[in-house]
């Protein structure tokens, strides 16, 4: 290893601040003297957003270790703590806070010491990088440039590194086999290998899953199963099985869609298995989600050559260096490491991505390297394709060529919340405003690469006159659109133009009728008896959407003509610009048909389909949009009819898809099945798991609702009795973040780190990698950590909620429960909740844990979400925590696991 880097260090956690000097043992500083010392010189420090947040100092930058490692090896994962990182470049973790700092200089001279090594993977590009980054005044440049040497030859461009697809043609479509049960079985038993003990329910549903790929028997009506297998059934193997047989018997594609990206990344991990053969896997296996998760080559390109400034610009060259590497260009879930974004607060990073459906496909000069691109063709030719419910649903939806035919749902509980998003419409102030931009262009000061209608079809217009003049009047009508400063003009009551007037009448009849106002969140109001000046508004804003839409259509017909007689002048580049604004025009077209079906039942009759309302979004108290929203009473209606009437075989799994009541009737009404006219089978495993002897449900008595000083005092004293290791579930922010405040030095105080969403300055999926990785620290979390989070051993054995979770009574919450039952429906709602809860206590054979409600007001009848036989007990407080440590003095002790990978 090199020399000690001559470098200050500083680390800063809930339990204390410590400064380790060149040469000299770390000590303890006050927070004013890290902030002033870290003000005045650079300090090595890992994850500079995270520690300035615990010195009270948001601006806090230099030498960030994380930085250095994403650096150095792009397209890799390290749990973004002091131990992770020590084992990611093969130090022994230090013993405690202490020692934290000093270790620091230690781990960057590893990874520096990486550059001098010949056999460095991701040397290419490196040197190119550097200088980049160092003219950015990058802290790290100047120490790479000692060690890095000059390449003897020029490097080649990033673009020119990326490998490019090539046209194939269709794929034919699939013969028509039947699996064999049998057959399914044995190449299960492959599958798990001879040494693995074969699952009875596993092996009965690899039999029972081969029903959805037989051929289908009328249309509409698919070969569909609900199958509920219990945690630890190992499901995933179950229906892998047949799907991979009738992959390879028939030359189809099945999809098999979570609603996870935790679950998307085991089933990938799972690709070995299958295909052994790396090159072989990358082609048979292939993961897809929506085009807003991939990098866009052509914003990077544009972040690279000065359109981003500032620590942006350096995050841009870092996420430069990783799409050299990357498996597939996928920034959300995929192998940019999630930390990496965060460190940079999110400057920039949105903007590489293609958020606002400016893609002009062909007409790009990165197209034959594009990632959405690559995924799209490699998804047509994949015997799998792990994908997520968004996008199934909105493929079959709008019926594109790969929609798929064979699907497997599994996390199968979340469909209809999947459907709902999938098939709302919502018209508001940033969804117009964003219309706007995308037809009219950069307006007063935007900068970007933002081009409007006419600056993409400029030279297609000046050859066309029909379509020259549709697309002007599609601009003249664009901007009557909101523009910049839509909220601070109808907060004033000065609104211009027909739409802002709507908005500004919506807003004002949602603080006239809504309740809970002052509370700081959104509010709304349903959209019943509007009165007169919001009828009018929405009428003269429908005829403005009309207007619109009409020029948008003329458009569409001729740039279609345009690609069809193929004029002289229509060469490759024109042609590419035409098909990427058919495809743009299209989407847009769709939204405004939407809004003009929901401005039409402003002060119309209700559709007993639909639930509307108004509403205002705020953050914080502080208003950022006013909208008018639809939603399907019930989703699973166009589910069924966009999606399952249109597969062949479909099979819904979940460990809880009945929701924790037992009830085949609540699983087909959340599916679509309820709507398919036919017969739909059934199969059920229950978990091999003794959860009577390995689990136990206490139900604090004695802590009050509404008592913030109790209900902290309470997680502190369970998490002290735990050592650690627990997941805490809260259903609203503020309470978490409360008791946050309250306990975190506290508990770090004794050796237990303490993570938050919505707290740390963290993503989610990194929060539950390091949770995994460190068996004392506790993870605070919403409903987004209450399924999904798949954290077996040590390092998760007591599940906390603060209460009873009941759902949020919304507009919307308030008509589906009128017509699902009254209370039977939110008492449904809420065992789901639970079961789901439960579930992330016991993932593996030989876990143990408790499972915690601090909620005296917990009611019996919905104890039966729980599995048949689990110890339930109603205690004080004092006996929970006497028993939580009791059962912690009786496991036996464990070593701290392997880092993630």
């Amino acid at each position: 290893m090199g020399a000690p880097l001559p470098l200050p260090a500083l680390h800063a956690t809930h339990a204390g601040i410590w400064i380790a000097n060149s040469g000299d043992e770390s000590r303890e500083a006050s927070r004013g003297e890290a902030i002033a010392r870290a003000a005045e010189t650079p300090h090595i420090i890992l994850n500079a957003p995270l520690v300035g947040q615990r010195l009270g100092y948001p601006e806090l930058s230099g030498l960030d270790l994380l930085e250095l490692f994403a650096f150095i090896h792009p397209a890799r994962f390290a749990v973004p703590t002091v131990a992770g990182m020590c084992r990611a470049v093969g130090l022994e973790p230090p013993t405690g806070e202490a020692q934290a700092a000093e270790s620091f200089r230690a781990i960057a001279v590893a990874l520096l010491d990486v550059l001098e090594q010949s056999d460095w993977k991701e040397r290419e590009g490196a040197w190119t990088s550097s200088q980049s980054l160092a003219r950015m005044g990058w802290g790290w440049a100047p120490l790479i440039a000692a060690r890095l040497e000059r390449p003897e030859r020029g490097e080649r461009m990033l673009f020119s590194r990326l490998k490019q697809w090539e046209e194939t043609a269709d794929r034919p479509p699939p013969r028509t086999v039947m699996i064999d049960p049998d057959a399914a079985r044995d190449r299960l038993k492959k599958l798990t290998g001879s040494r693995s003990e074969l699952r009875a329910g596993q092996s009965a549903m690899a039999g029972e899953a081969t029903s959805i790929f037989a051929p289908r028997r009328q249309k509409d009506s698919p070969n569909m199963l609900l199958a509920e297998a219990g945690t630890g059934i190992g499901k995933t193997l179950a229906y892998l099985s047949p799907a991979s047989l009738w992959s390879e018997a028939s030359g189809g594609t099945v999809w098999v869609s979570t609603f996870t990206k935790a679950l998307q990344r085991q089933l990938d991990a799972e690709g070995p298995r299958l295909f052994e053969n790396a090159e072989e896997r990358a082609r048979r296996i292939v993961v897809r989600k929506g085009r807003e998760n991939y990098l866009c080559l052509l914003n990077l390109e544009d972040a690279l050559q000065g359109s981003f400034a500032g620590r942006a610009a350096i995050l841009a060259q870092l996420v430069g260096r990783w799409a050299a590497y990357s498996k597939d260009g996928d920034m959300v879930g995929g192998d940019l490491p999630g930390w990496l974004p965060s460190l940079f607060r999110r400057a920039g990073a949105t903007a590489l991505t293609d958020r606002r459906g400016e893609c002009v496909y062909a007409g790009c000069p990165h197209y034959r390297r594009c990632f959405i691109e690559k995924a799209e063709r490699a998804g047509r030719e994949a015997d799998i394709v792990i994908a997520n419910h968004a996008l199934v649903m909105v493929n079959a939806a709008r019926a594109r060529e790969d929609s798929p035919q064979r699907i497997i749902f599994d996390e199968g509980h979340h469909l209809f919340d999947a459907a709902d998003s999938t098939f709302a419409v919502a018209f508001g102030g940033q969804d117009a405003i964003e219309m706007r931009r995308w037809i009219v262009g950069p307006e007063g000061r935007s900068r970007g690469r933002r081009r409007g209608l006419a600056a993409r079809l400029m030279d297609v217009a000046s050859y066309d006159d029909e379509g020259a003049q549709a697309l002007e009047a599609a601009i003249d009508a664009a901007k009557a659109l909101p523009s910049d400063g839509w909220l601070q003009r109808i907060i004033e009551g000065s609104p211009f133009g027909p739409f802002e007037a709507l908005l500004g009448e919506v807003r004002g009849m949602v603080y006239a009728r809504a309740k809970a106002q002052d509370a700081g969140y959104g509010i709304e109001t349903e959209l019943a008896e509007p009165d007169g000046a919001l009828v009018a508004a929405a009428a003269k804003a429908l005829e403005t959407l009309e207007a619109l839409l009409k020029p948008l259509a003329a458009l569409g017909r001729r740039l279609e003509a345009v690609i069809e007689d193929a004029p002289d002048w229509l060469d490759s580049q024109a042609r590419a610009r035409v098909e990427g604004a058919i495809n743009g025009l299209s989407w847009r077209r769709e939204i405004l048909s939407a809004w003009i079906a929901l401005l039409g039942r402003v002060g119309g009759a209700a559709d007993p389909e639909f639930v509307d309302w108004l509403a205002i979004e705020r953050a914080e108290g502080r208003e950022f949009d006013v909208a008018i929203h639809r939603r399907w009473l019930d989703p699973t209606k166009p589910l069924a009819g966009a999606v399952l009437k249109q597969a062949h075989g479909v099979l819904v799994t979940s460990a809880t898809l009945r929701g924790g009541d037992g009830s085949w009737a609540r699983a087909e009404a959340r599916t679509g099945a309820a709507h398919l006219e036919s017969n739909v089978d059934r199969f059920e495993a229950n978990s091999p798991f003794d959860y009577a002897a390995c689990s136990e449900v206490l139900i604090v008595t004695d802590v009050k609702q509404g008592d913030s000083a109790g209900l902290a005092g309470a997680y502190a004293r369970l998490i002290e009795a735990a050592g650690g290791g627990t997941l805490g579930l809260f259903t609203a922010i503020q309470r978490l973040k409360t008791v946050h405040s309250r306990i975190a030095d506290r508990l770090a105080r004794t050796g237990l780190p303490l993570l938050a969403q919505h707290v740390d300055p963290i993503d989610p999926g990194t929060l539950v990698d390091i949770f995994r990785d460190d068996p004392r620290a506790s993870l605070l979390g919403t409903d987004a950590l209450r399924d999904g989070v798949d954290v077996p051993g040590e390092s998760l054995r007591l599940v906390l909620m603060e209460r009873v979770p009941w759902p949020r009574p919304t507009v919307l919450h308030a008509a589906r429960r009128m017509a699902g039952g009254g209370s039977a429906y939110d008492d449904a709602v809420v065992r789901a909740r639970l079961a789901q809860a439960f579930g992330r206590l016991i993932r593996r054979e030989g876990d143990r844990g408790t499972f915690v409600i601090l909620s005296a007001a917990m009611p019996s009848r919905l104890l039966s979400a729980f599995p048949p036989g689990v110890p339930i007990r109603r205690v004080p407080l004092d006996e929970a925590i006497a028993h939580v440590a009791a059962t912690r003095s009786a496991r036996p002790a464990t070593a701290v696991p392997e880092p993630v990978k």
